[in-house]
Protein backbone atom coordinates (compact mmCIF):
# COMPACT_ATOMS: atom_id res chain seq x y z
CA UNK A 1 0.00 0.00 0.00
CA UNK A 2 1.43 3.62 -0.76
CA UNK A 3 0.02 6.63 1.02
CA UNK A 4 1.16 10.09 0.54
CA UNK A 5 1.27 13.14 3.53
CA UNK A 6 0.51 15.88 1.53
CA UNK A 7 1.03 19.86 2.94
CA UNK A 8 -2.86 19.90 3.77
CA UNK A 9 -5.40 17.17 4.23
CA UNK A 10 -8.33 18.87 6.06
CA UNK A 11 -12.06 17.93 5.72
CA UNK A 12 -12.82 20.39 3.30
CA UNK A 13 -10.36 18.87 0.69
CA UNK A 14 -9.96 15.26 1.71
CA UNK A 15 -11.02 14.25 -1.50
CA UNK A 16 -7.69 14.96 -2.86
CA UNK A 17 -5.78 13.13 -0.19
CA UNK A 18 -8.30 9.97 -0.41
CA UNK A 19 -7.70 9.50 -4.35
CA UNK A 20 -4.04 9.67 -3.61
CA UNK A 21 -4.16 6.07 -1.24
CA UNK A 22 -3.26 3.10 -3.16
CA UNK A 23 -4.22 -0.44 -1.46
CA UNK A 24 -2.49 -2.26 -3.32
CA UNK A 25 -0.36 -4.85 -2.01
CA UNK A 26 -1.65 -4.66 1.62
CA UNK A 27 1.39 -6.53 2.90
CA UNK A 28 3.40 -3.71 2.77
CA UNK A 29 3.13 0.36 3.50
CA UNK A 30 4.82 2.79 1.94
CA UNK A 31 4.62 6.43 3.21
CA UNK A 32 6.09 9.66 1.07
CA UNK A 33 5.70 13.02 2.47
CA UNK A 34 6.29 17.05 1.43
CA UNK A 35 9.31 18.33 2.10
CA UNK A 36 7.59 21.43 3.69
CA UNK A 37 4.41 21.94 5.98
CA UNK A 38 1.99 19.90 6.40
CA UNK A 39 -1.39 19.87 8.11
CA UNK A 40 -3.11 17.09 8.42
CA UNK A 41 -6.90 15.81 9.81
CA UNK A 42 -6.97 13.66 13.10
CA UNK A 43 -9.44 11.72 10.39
CA UNK A 44 -5.44 11.19 8.32
CA UNK A 45 -3.57 10.17 11.12
CA UNK A 46 -5.77 7.36 12.42
CA UNK A 47 -5.77 6.01 8.60
CA UNK A 48 -2.27 5.65 8.13
CA UNK A 49 -1.78 4.45 12.34
CA UNK A 50 -4.93 1.70 11.47
CA UNK A 51 -3.11 0.25 8.39
CA UNK A 52 0.08 0.61 10.01
CA UNK A 53 -1.26 -1.87 13.16
CA UNK A 54 -1.84 -4.67 9.93
CA UNK A 55 0.96 -4.79 8.92
CA UNK A 56 4.77 -5.94 10.07
CA UNK A 57 6.66 -3.15 10.97
CA UNK A 58 9.89 -4.17 9.13
CA UNK A 59 7.51 -3.54 6.32
CA UNK A 60 6.63 -0.39 6.97
CA UNK A 61 8.83 2.74 4.99
CA UNK A 62 8.66 6.24 5.73
CA UNK A 63 9.83 8.57 3.89
CA UNK A 64 12.09 11.03 6.41
CA UNK A 65 10.09 13.81 7.19
CA UNK A 66 11.58 17.17 7.03
CA UNK A 67 8.52 19.66 7.37
CA UNK A 68 8.64 21.72 10.47
CA UNK A 69 5.46 19.85 11.28
CA UNK A 70 6.77 16.90 12.11
CA UNK A 71 7.13 17.55 15.38
CA UNK A 72 3.81 17.49 15.56
CA UNK A 73 3.38 13.66 13.95
CA UNK A 74 5.72 12.72 16.61
CA UNK A 75 3.64 14.01 19.42
CA UNK A 76 0.45 12.57 18.32
CA UNK A 77 2.27 9.41 18.20
CA UNK A 78 2.39 8.25 14.64
CA UNK A 79 6.01 6.99 14.58
CA UNK A 80 5.24 4.57 17.31
CA UNK A 81 2.35 2.63 15.75
CA UNK A 82 4.70 2.70 12.37
CA UNK A 83 7.48 1.66 14.19
CA UNK A 84 9.74 3.86 13.29
CA UNK A 85 12.09 5.90 15.20
CA UNK A 86 11.55 9.55 13.71
CA UNK A 87 15.14 10.86 15.20
CA UNK A 88 12.64 14.07 16.56
CA UNK A 89 13.51 15.12 19.72
CA UNK A 90 10.65 17.15 21.49
CA UNK A 91 9.95 18.29 24.85
CA UNK A 92 6.30 16.59 25.37
CA UNK A 93 3.88 18.66 27.24
CA UNK A 94 0.55 18.09 29.14
CA UNK A 95 -1.59 17.36 26.35
CA UNK A 96 -4.88 17.75 28.72
CA UNK A 97 -7.30 19.99 27.24
CA UNK A 98 -5.10 20.50 23.77
CA UNK A 99 -5.21 17.59 22.19
CA UNK A 100 -5.40 13.29 22.65
CA UNK A 101 -2.85 11.47 21.22
CA UNK A 102 -3.39 8.60 18.75
CA UNK A 103 -5.12 6.09 20.93
CA UNK A 104 -5.97 2.48 19.82
CA UNK A 105 -9.33 1.17 21.55
CA UNK A 106 -10.07 -2.47 21.47
CA UNK A 107 -13.16 -2.31 24.75
CA UNK A 108 -15.29 -0.56 26.44
CA UNK A 109 -12.45 0.88 29.63
CA UNK A 110 -9.94 1.73 26.73
CA UNK A 111 -12.96 3.36 25.19
CA UNK A 112 -13.89 5.58 28.47
CA UNK A 113 -10.48 6.78 28.72
CA UNK A 114 -10.45 8.18 25.57
CA UNK A 115 -13.76 9.86 26.32
CA UNK A 116 -12.65 11.19 29.84
CA UNK A 117 -8.99 12.73 27.83
CA UNK A 118 -11.11 14.33 25.46
CA UNK A 119 -14.10 16.08 27.24
CA UNK A 120 -11.32 18.91 28.71
CA UNK A 121 -10.91 19.90 25.10
CA UNK A 122 -14.64 20.66 24.63
CA UNK A 123 -14.44 23.99 26.93
CA UNK A 124 -18.24 23.42 27.44
CA UNK A 125 -20.48 23.26 30.65
CA UNK A 126 -21.51 19.35 31.37
CA UNK A 127 -25.27 19.62 30.24
CA UNK A 128 -23.35 20.61 26.70
CA UNK A 129 -20.78 18.23 26.42
CA UNK A 130 -23.35 15.36 26.94
CA UNK A 131 -24.68 15.01 22.81
CA UNK A 132 -20.84 15.21 21.76
CA UNK A 133 -19.48 12.76 24.43
CA UNK A 134 -22.72 9.96 23.75
CA UNK A 135 -22.32 10.22 19.98
CA UNK A 136 -18.53 9.32 19.91
CA UNK A 137 -18.70 6.98 22.21
CA UNK A 138 -21.52 5.37 20.16
CA UNK A 139 -18.99 5.75 17.00
CA UNK A 140 -16.33 4.02 18.65
CA UNK A 141 -18.16 1.44 19.97
CA UNK A 142 -19.69 0.37 16.71
CA UNK A 143 -16.43 -0.18 15.84
CA UNK A 144 -15.39 -2.48 18.63
CA UNK A 145 -19.13 -4.39 18.46
CA UNK A 146 -19.92 -4.55 14.84
CA UNK A 147 -17.36 -3.75 12.87
CA UNK A 148 -15.55 -7.12 13.56
CA UNK A 149 -12.10 -5.26 13.39
CA UNK A 150 -9.12 -7.42 14.84
CA UNK A 151 -6.90 -4.08 15.66
CA UNK A 152 -10.00 -2.12 17.48
CA UNK A 153 -10.73 1.82 16.37
CA UNK A 154 -7.98 4.42 15.83
CA UNK A 155 -9.00 7.49 17.63
CA UNK A 156 -6.93 11.23 17.96
CA UNK A 157 -8.30 14.69 18.57
CA UNK A 158 -7.08 18.21 18.44
CA UNK A 159 -8.66 21.04 19.54
CA UNK A 160 -7.67 24.52 17.60
CA UNK A 161 -8.14 27.32 20.16
CA UNK A 162 -8.14 29.94 17.63
CA UNK A 163 -11.03 29.11 15.73
CA UNK A 164 -12.65 27.40 18.95
CA UNK A 165 -12.97 24.08 16.96
CA UNK A 166 -12.50 20.23 18.09
CA UNK A 167 -11.24 17.89 15.52
CA UNK A 168 -11.62 14.25 15.65
CA UNK A 169 -10.29 11.17 13.54
CA UNK A 170 -11.79 7.77 14.00
CA UNK A 171 -10.64 4.19 12.14
CA UNK A 172 -11.03 0.80 11.69
CA UNK A 173 -9.68 -2.21 9.24
CA UNK A 174 -13.11 -4.00 9.85
CA UNK A 175 -15.64 -5.09 7.41
CA UNK A 176 -16.93 -1.88 6.55
CA UNK A 177 -19.97 0.07 6.78
CA UNK A 178 -21.67 -2.11 3.48
CA UNK A 179 -20.68 -5.80 4.77
CA UNK A 180 -21.63 -4.92 8.24
CA UNK A 181 -25.42 -3.61 7.47
CA UNK A 182 -25.46 -6.59 4.69
CA UNK A 183 -27.34 -9.51 7.16
CA UNK A 184 -30.34 -6.80 7.26
CA UNK A 185 -30.11 -4.03 5.07
CA UNK A 186 -28.59 -5.21 1.91
CA UNK A 187 -27.02 -3.00 -0.78
CA UNK A 188 -25.51 -2.70 -4.23
CA UNK A 189 -22.56 0.01 -3.38
CA UNK A 190 -20.12 0.97 -0.46
CA UNK A 191 -21.76 4.95 -0.90
CA UNK A 192 -25.79 3.65 -0.77
CA UNK A 193 -24.85 1.51 2.20
CA UNK A 194 -23.02 4.81 3.74
CA UNK A 195 -25.91 6.51 2.93
CA UNK A 196 -28.54 4.03 4.53
CA UNK A 197 -26.17 4.20 7.69
CA UNK A 198 -26.79 7.83 8.14
CA UNK A 199 -30.59 7.32 8.31
CA UNK A 200 -31.80 7.28 12.32
CA UNK A 201 -32.94 3.78 13.50
CA UNK A 202 -30.63 1.98 10.86
CA UNK A 203 -28.35 -0.88 12.29
CA UNK A 204 -26.79 -4.06 11.33
CA UNK A 205 -28.16 -5.69 14.59
CA UNK A 206 -31.53 -5.92 13.67
CA UNK A 207 -33.99 -5.23 10.20
CA UNK A 208 -36.47 -3.43 12.64
CA UNK A 209 -36.98 -0.13 12.25
CA UNK A 210 -35.46 1.82 15.56
CA UNK A 211 -32.92 -0.91 15.89
CA UNK A 212 -32.71 -2.38 19.53
CA UNK A 213 -32.74 -1.31 23.13
CA UNK A 214 -28.65 -1.79 22.65
CA UNK A 215 -28.11 -0.24 19.37
CA UNK A 216 -30.76 2.41 18.30
CA UNK A 217 -28.65 2.91 15.02
CA UNK A 218 -28.37 6.95 15.75
CA UNK A 219 -24.61 7.28 16.21
CA UNK A 220 -24.15 8.91 12.91
CA UNK A 221 -27.27 10.50 12.61
CA UNK A 222 -26.23 12.33 15.65
CA UNK A 223 -22.76 13.48 14.93
CA UNK A 224 -24.08 14.60 11.43
CA UNK A 225 -26.82 16.76 13.35
CA UNK A 226 -24.21 18.36 15.52
CA UNK A 227 -21.99 18.92 12.42
CA UNK A 228 -24.96 20.48 10.11
CA UNK A 229 -26.07 22.44 13.01
CA UNK A 230 -22.65 24.20 13.81
CA UNK A 231 -21.98 24.38 9.90
CA UNK A 232 -19.04 22.13 10.04
CA UNK A 233 -17.61 19.64 8.06
CA UNK A 234 -18.56 15.48 8.43
CA UNK A 235 -16.77 12.98 6.41
CA UNK A 236 -17.46 9.03 6.42
CA UNK A 237 -15.29 6.76 3.85
CA UNK A 238 -15.79 3.30 3.60
CA UNK A 239 -14.78 0.91 0.76
CA UNK A 240 -15.01 3.12 -2.12
CA UNK A 241 -17.46 5.52 -1.31
CA UNK A 242 -17.41 8.58 0.63
CA UNK A 243 -19.88 11.11 1.70
CA UNK A 244 -19.30 14.45 3.35
CA UNK A 245 -21.46 16.97 4.76
CA UNK A 246 -20.94 20.13 3.26
CA UNK A 247 -21.39 23.41 5.95
CA UNK A 248 -24.98 24.75 5.90
CA UNK A 249 -25.13 28.56 4.29
CA UNK A 250 -25.32 30.77 7.03
CA UNK A 251 -28.69 31.94 6.13
CA UNK A 252 -30.53 28.69 5.46
CA UNK A 253 -33.14 27.68 8.03
CA UNK A 254 -31.76 24.82 10.36
CA UNK A 255 -33.66 22.03 9.64
CA UNK A 256 -32.56 18.58 11.14
CA UNK A 257 -33.24 16.17 8.14
CA UNK A 258 -33.51 11.75 8.01
CA UNK A 259 -32.47 11.39 4.62
CA UNK A 260 -28.65 12.75 4.11
CA UNK A 261 -29.23 13.05 0.35
CA UNK A 262 -31.50 16.32 1.48
CA UNK A 263 -28.57 18.13 3.41
CA UNK A 264 -25.67 19.98 1.07
CA UNK A 265 -23.05 17.39 0.70
CA UNK A 266 -20.83 15.48 -1.56
CA UNK A 267 -20.22 12.20 -2.80
CA UNK A 268 -17.95 9.91 -4.08
CA UNK A 269 -17.95 6.34 -5.24
CA UNK A 270 -15.21 4.19 -6.96
CA UNK A 271 -12.60 5.32 -4.86
CA UNK A 272 -9.62 3.82 -3.73
CA UNK A 273 -10.90 1.18 -1.92
CA UNK A 274 -10.38 1.28 2.45
CA UNK A 275 -11.71 -1.98 3.69
CA UNK A 276 -12.67 -0.66 7.13
CA UNK A 277 -14.73 2.57 8.35
CA UNK A 278 -13.26 6.14 8.39
CA UNK A 279 -14.72 9.04 10.09
CA UNK A 280 -13.64 12.65 10.21
CA UNK A 281 -15.37 15.27 12.31
CA UNK A 282 -15.22 19.15 12.91
CA UNK A 283 -17.04 20.80 15.66
CA UNK A 284 -17.08 24.26 16.06
CA UNK A 285 -17.77 25.14 20.07
CA UNK A 286 -18.97 28.51 19.49
CA UNK A 287 -22.56 27.74 18.58
CA UNK A 288 -23.35 26.41 22.25
CA UNK A 289 -26.81 28.10 22.99
CA UNK A 290 -28.25 25.81 19.87
CA UNK A 291 -27.19 22.66 21.83
CA UNK A 292 -30.47 22.53 23.70
CA UNK A 293 -32.27 22.95 20.92
CA UNK A 294 -30.27 20.04 18.82
CA UNK A 295 -31.01 17.69 20.96
CA UNK A 296 -35.10 18.28 20.65
CA UNK A 297 -34.62 18.60 17.14
CA UNK A 298 -32.41 15.02 16.78
CA UNK A 299 -34.77 13.66 19.19
CA UNK A 300 -37.96 14.90 17.24
CA UNK A 301 -36.44 13.69 13.85
CA UNK A 302 -35.18 10.17 14.91
CA UNK A 303 -39.32 9.64 16.38
CA UNK A 304 -40.34 10.37 13.10
CA UNK A 305 -38.09 8.97 10.75
CA UNK A 306 -38.82 5.54 12.52
CA UNK A 307 -42.60 5.64 12.51
CA UNK A 308 -42.05 6.36 9.00
CA UNK A 309 -40.08 3.58 8.02
CA UNK A 310 -42.57 1.38 10.55
CA UNK A 311 -45.69 2.29 8.34
CA UNK A 312 -43.87 1.72 5.09
CA UNK A 313 -43.27 -1.43 6.34
CA UNK A 314 -46.65 -2.54 7.04
CA UNK A 315 -47.49 -1.24 3.64
CA UNK A 316 -45.45 -3.77 2.46
CA UNK A 317 -48.03 -6.90 0.33
CA UNK A 318 -47.67 -9.90 2.13
CA UNK A 319 -48.27 -13.33 1.06
CA UNK A 320 -48.92 -16.83 2.86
Amino acid sequence: MKIHLPHGAFLGNIDQFLAGFDPANSEKLDITAVDRWMWLHPMVLSMVASLALKIDSKKISCQKITARSGHYLERMGLFRFLGIESGMEIIEHDPSGRFVPLTQIKNSTELTKFITDMVPMLHLEPKQVDPIRYTISELVRNVIEHAEAKNGAMVCAQYFKKSNTIRIGIADTGIGIKKSLSRFHPTDYDLEAIKLALYPGITGTTSRGGGTEQNAGAGLFFIKSIAYTNRDFFVVYSGDGMYKLLKRKENDELMLRANPDLDRHSEKKNLPNWNGTAIGIDISLDSTGQFNALLDLIRGTYSKAVRERRKERYREPKFI
